[in-house]
């Protein structure tokens, strides 16, 4: 079996020592090369072409980004997981959402034990990712309040700050009370055969649960969704301090299920359009992709192999 391993020299959690303990591991179950990324969408590339090449397995070492760009350039080839690489995800980042929604643990070298097992044993599964336009996501897309965080957060973390728990709920306290828009929900959200739903002032969409993790506690907006279904919606209509409060405390209970009349959750979609009257800050799989008008999203089944 021939394999890629594409490695992020910036991920938050692994060393060059702990690095080269993975790759003598993977060399022992395949024929293994390994790429470091330079610059961003550098892993798309590698991805697709070692697709391209027909290589039997990518094995991604970094976090969600990294990860996503993977997708993205193994997406670019066939029309069937049958016709791709099969994906192997080595948690290396800060938050990993995506590893352990697969059920990985956090440490890179437990997640790399149950890999090598899957490997020897066959183990795989197949997941649906969801679509934006033309680019393919993992776990969860945000249209508003979420995005303009993570921006934020983008621009703390270039001015050096480090990626922590505590840096994110900074960054939303600050967003929510001093930058986002509230009282002007900009958002529509139209669906075919159905009325559109309007003045919406944050979304969430979710490929699977949970959307996030904040530390070791899972986020869950919308805990119905699973890489075997469709995509599953949660938005505000506004984002007044009772009723965000309200929610935010419904989210992370311990049987999440926000509700009320300011909600709109939707389950299990396959495709839909969010508009919007003004230009709005969206995310991708955690990753800030710069602010759109109009985004059209689809559910994409069976999209991918995964070992895990």
């Amino acid at each position: 079996m021939r394999a890629l391993l594409v490695v992020n020299p910036k991920a938050t959690t692994t060393s060059r020592r702990s690095r080269d303990v993975l790759v003598r591991a993977l060399g022992t179950e395949v024929d293994l090369s390994v790429e470091y990324t330079a610059r961003r969408g550098h892993a798309t590339d590698l991805a697709r072409q070692a697709a391209g090449d027909g290589l039997d397995l990518l094995v991604t070492l970094g976090g969600d980004g990294t990860v996503n760009e993977v997708v993205n350039g193994m997406m670019a080839v066939g029309r069937s997981a049958g016709d791709r690489p099969a994906l192997a995800v080595v948690p290396g980042g800060s938050t990993n959402v995506f590893a352990r929604a697969l059920g990985l643990p956090r440490d890179w070298a437990e997640g790399t034990g149950i890999i090598l097992e899957a490997l020897r044993f066959g183990r795989r599964r197949e997941i649906g990712l969801g679509r934006a336009d033309d680019r393919y996501f993992t776990f969860c897309a945000g249209f508003g309040l979420d995005a303009e965080v993570i921006r934020r957060v983008e621009q703390a973390r270039r001015k050096g700050r480090v990626s922590t728990p505590a840096l994110y709920l900074r960054a939303t306290v600050a967003q929510y009370f001093v930058g986002a828009d509230r009282r002007h929900p900009a958002i529509t959200l139209e669906r075919p055969s159905e009325p559109p739903a309007g003045e919406l002032g944050t979304v969430v969409v979710q490929n699977t649960a949970p959307w996030t993790y904040l530390g070791d506690r899972p986020i869950n907006p919308n805990p119905r969704a699973s890489f075997d279904l469709g995509l599953d919606v949660m938005a505000l209509r506004a984002l007044h301090v009772p009723s965000t409060t309200r929610t935010v405390m419904q989210i992370l209970s311990r049987r999440p299920d926000p509700h009320g009349r300011q909600v709109l959750s939707l389950h299990d979609l396959s495709e839909f359009t969010l508009g919007a009257s003004k230009p709005v800050a969206f995310q991708l799989d955690g990753d800030y992709v710069g602010e759109r008008e109009k985004v059209q999203f689809a559910a994409v089944p069976a999209a991918l192999s995964v070992v895990c």
